[in-house]
């Protein structure tokens, strides 16, 4: 699953790779966000910790679960 978050007041955003569902990522979200909490963080596939804090959370994009078609379509 690709995921993009941008971050408040910078240019660049994290982007990166996480085996997690869509499902799982929508809910740790939306809990940081209507709890009190300072950061929520994700993991991503090679095993680092991505630690976002709630307060200069932007946005999060997140990818379509199904794979990447390779080849040509007839």
């Amino acid at each position: 699953m690709d995921i993009r978050i941008g971050i408040i007041n910078s240019a660049r955003e994290l982007n990166f790779e996480s085996s997690q569902t869509a499902a799982e990522i929508q809910a740790l979200v939306a809990k940081a966000v209507d709890s009190d909490a300072k950061y929520f963080s994700l993991a991503d596939d090679k095993g680092s910790l991505y630690l976002v804090p709630v307060a200069s959370f932007g946005y999060i994009e997140i990818g379509a679960e199904t794979p990447r078609r390779v080849g040509f379509v007839a």
